[in-house]
């Protein structure tokens, strides 16, 4: 059962299959994707695990009470996973049922398929389990245990530097030989949608020789991608390369909210901390590795010599994805967005498989559900660099967004990162929206009761 799903489930993204349901054309969640998520709605108040395909989501919940998944027998024993208030125990199953499941829902979904008494002949299912995803409630799609931010974006690795060192030094000797990250905070990790409040933070003015306590007056953003865990190691114990991907789940768009001007004065000597801590934003639909799969590509060549723990064999697949990136920001008042950057998953230097090999290399364990971040993904020229920081040169210039002069984000700003892959065939293979609106910095610092 395991080799025919696997195999038919590799070959989603390369061949058309027409869908018994309407899928608007440019979908994020066409047939190639099939996202998992969590979703409340009207009629049922608890969380529970769903697809996005289309403009509808499936409720896995409802589909298994009805039998939907009585085709699938490798799932019977694991149906309970989708009665959960996260996806973390789906993940724990592992890639190969991840990679049935989604094979099998695909196939549910295609005209006159295998499966079509389940939902394109059942009227009675299709209206107790689909629901309009404009009518459902996205949540956070994981519990998050721990947060780990990478800095693999090699053109805002040098552009950031270029900033704060000059040219010559932008990039530290470091850089090219390992994945460089630092530890975040699960905590402050948000689904799309939630507010962003502007943090409170000690802030040196560069005329002064002493900080002072005020609201960050440079928030920014930061055009990231994650990755979740789905397979843990024990403590003690490294994950080699060659096994890394397997513990791979799925992928998101990430936005690491950033208050540049708390940043400059607190990172001395052990990096970002209350700067980086009051808000990280993901996309509510993870993306499977195994549907990304087709749209890997070559990253930036490291010319280094790597050690041996992170040199991928000879053969390897390629490191990255060719996934299109995209960054649009709102100004408070106006109606519509204007892009502001627009970027793509193939500007890493390290793989996310790298970057969870020397997360554990020393031994640190990882558990499902743990986030691993990209870091800012920014292209080689103008227009493409993830973050304001770079787009404004230090703050340097004044960026134009639909009429209205921006260096950093004001009040009211709304920023929507988005992402997708597209193939031969024009399929579309869309994260859906990481949205995010800047709430003004609470008076005196003190939260309102």
């Amino acid at each position: 059962m395991h080799s025919g799903f696997n195999q038919k489930g590799a070959m989603l993204s390369s061949t058309i299959a027409e869908s018994w349901l309407n899928i608007p054309s440019g979908s994020d969640f066409s047939l190639i994707n099939i996202p998992f998520g969590i979703v409340t709605y009207s009629g049922a108040s608890t969380p529970r695990v769903a697809v996005a395909v289309g403009d509808q989501a499936l409720d896995l919940v409802v589909f298994s009470e009805y039998d939907g998944f009585s085709g699938l027998p490798d799932i019977q024993p694991y149906l309970h996973v989708f009665d959960e208030s996260t996806l973390n125990s789906f993940a724990a199953l592992g890639r190969p049922l991840h990679k049935i499941v989604r094979s099998y829902l695909h196939d549910v979904f295609v005209k006159d398929g295998p499966f079509r008494e389940r939902l394109q002949d059942n009227a009675h299912l299709r209206s107790a389990c689909l629901v309009p995803l404009a009518s459902v409630r996205n949540h956070l799609p994981m519990q998050i245990g721990d947060y780990t931010d990478f800095y693999v974006g090699k053109h805002h690795a040098f552009n950031v530097g270029v900033l704060f060192r000059g040219p010559a030094n932008a990039l530290q000797p470091n850089y090219t030989h390992l994945p460089v990250g630092y530890h975040g905070r699960a905590s402050s990790v948000v689904v799309s949608g939630t507010p962003v409040r502007r943090p409170w933070g000690q802030i040196l003015d560069a005329d002064k020789k002493t900080p002072v306590y005020r609201p960050s007056k440079r928030l920014d953003i930061e055009l990231e991608l994650g990755a979740f865990v789905c397979k843990p190691n024990r403590l003690g114990a490294p994950v080699p390369l060659v096994k890394a991907e397997s513990h791979l789940f799925g992928y998101v768009l990430l936005n690491d909210w950033s208050a540049r001007d708390i940043q400059a004065w607190e990172y001395v000597p052990l990096g970002p901390f209350n700067a980086k801590n009051f808000a990280s934003t993901i996309s509510a639909w993870v993306v499977l590795a195994d549907a990304l799969e087709p749209f890997r590509t070559d990253g930036i060549e490291n010319t280094s010599e790597l050690q041996a723990y992170l040199k991928p064999a000879d053969g390897s697949a390629k490191p990255v994805f060719d996934i299109n990136l995209e960054v649009d920001l709102q100004p408070s008042g106006f109606n519509s967005p204007s892009v502001v950057s627009r970027s793509n998953g193939r500007h890493l230097l390290w793989s996310f498989s790298q970057m969870l090999a020397h997360h554990t290399v020393g031994g640190c364990p990882l558990n499902v559900g743990d986030l691993l971040g990209s870091g800012t993904i920014s292209g080689p020229d103008d227009g493409t660099q993830g973050s304001l920081l770079e787009l404004t040169a230090g703050g340097s210039k004044i960026m134009d967004v639909g009429g209205v002069e921006r260096k950093f984000l004001e009040d009211g700003d709304e920023v929507v990162l988005r992402g997708w892959c597209e193939n031969s065939n024009g399929q579309r293979l869309g994260f859906g929206e990481c949205r995010g609106c800047i709430l003004p910095a609470w008076p005196d610092g003190v939260a309102e009761e």
